[in-house]
């Protein structure tokens, strides 16, 4: 007999990506978190991957909107159509079976945010919505243990924000949340070429880079990547080589930073929680932990253990995940992270 809670969904809204859990299936959806607009009309011409193809490729009656941006919502009625777009992707109909929602959101989002993400849900045809925030959602879904008596630190680095906490006994004990993630170093990485070399090089030219060659500590055989952009002197079109050492310093300030909040939490944190972390270390999520030498920097820099989640990326909709296929388990965990 098929399950009545089939079709529930776990949803991580990103500022660089959405990612929908269906209970029962797994991820289902996960596309980027762009919307292209006619702004003549104010329809919605495309969303997820469509839209991202048409960015810095459209006229000028038609624009390409991130409504999430530094982990908050900055334009509520995009996000709410975008997330209605979505959940219709993944079979969701408000004539149909109402499915219970779980929506991940950073800890720096709003009570007012939260309604309107809440409203989002329902318009598409939720039936009831919960909000949690998303290092919870990233602790379970790295699998540390969130209920027993003993600390777990999370680290996720995501596109808008950090968030670091610490969890013991089923809630966050000390956290903090920066708006510095992998978005604010490909801004970096655009800065730094467009200063050094009089080129400018696009979002995405800028995070390929990151992603081919970018590091946060030195390491051994270091290679160069090749990018292209548009010459600010003549306007033409020219390609040039950098080094990885040169993308490591222009993304140092970034990587400074996350490292000084992750300090600053384990200085705030209770002894005795930090002598479990002393053996427990340091769990890294989200799609900053995969930055090359990130974690044997930390280890240095904190003296602990740290290791990257199982499936970084995911980790977030993963814990969502279980949350919306044990409601019941899991729901004292939820109300209290919605307060």
């Amino acid at each position: 007999m098929r399950s009545p809670f089939g079709r529930n969904l776990a949803i991580d809204i990103g500022t660089a990506n959405t990612v929908i859990y269906q209970s029962n299936r797994g991820i289902v959806l996960n596309e980027p978190s762009v919307v292209c607009v006619n702004t003549d009309t104010g329809e919605i011409l495309s969303v997820g991957h469509e839209a991202r193809k048409m960015v810095g490729r459209t006229p000028g009656h038609i624009v390409s909107i991130k409504p999430l941006k530094d982990g908050v919502v900055a334009d509520f009625e995009t996000t709410q159509k975008m997330l209605r777009a979505f959940m219709a992707m993944v079979g969701v109909r408000k004539i149909l079976a109402k499915p219970i929602v779980v929506v991940a959101v950073p800890p720096l989002v709003t009570s007012v945010e939260h309604r309107a993400i809440k409203d989002a849900a329902y318009a598409a045809g939720a039936k009831k919505v919960y909000i949690m925030e998303e290092p919870m959602a990233a602790a379970i879904g790295a699998g540390l243990p969130i209920q027993e008596p003993i600390g777990s630190m999370i680290v996720d680095i995501g596109g808008g924000t950090t968030d670091v906490a610490v969890i013991s006994l089923g809630g966050i004990v000390i956290s903090q949340s920066i708006r510095i993630g992998g978005d604010a170093m490909d801004t970096a990485i655009i800065n730094y070429i467009k200063n050094t070399y009089s080129l400018m090089i696009g979002e995405r030219t800028a995070e390929e880079v990151k992603m081919a060659i970018g590091s946060a500590s030195r390491l051994n055989g270091e290679s160069s990547a090749r990018i292209r952009g548009r010459d600010l002197v003549s306007g033409l079109p020219k390609d040039l080589m950098v080094t990885a050492k040169e993308i490591r310093e222009a993304i140092e300030d970034q990587v400074a930073k996350i490292v000084s909040a992750i300090k600053a939490t384990l200085d705030e944190t209770p002894p005795d929680l930090v002598a479990d972390l002393s053996r427990t270390g340091i769990v890294l999520a989200g799609g900053g932990a995969l930055l090359k030498g990130f974690s044997e920097r930390l280890m240095k820099e904190t003296g602990m253990p740290v290791r990257v989640a199982d499936d970084p990326l995911y980790s977030v909709v993963h814990g969502a995940g279980r949350c919306v296929e044990n409601i019941e388990m899991l729901k004292q965990i939820l109300v209290a992270e919605s307060r």
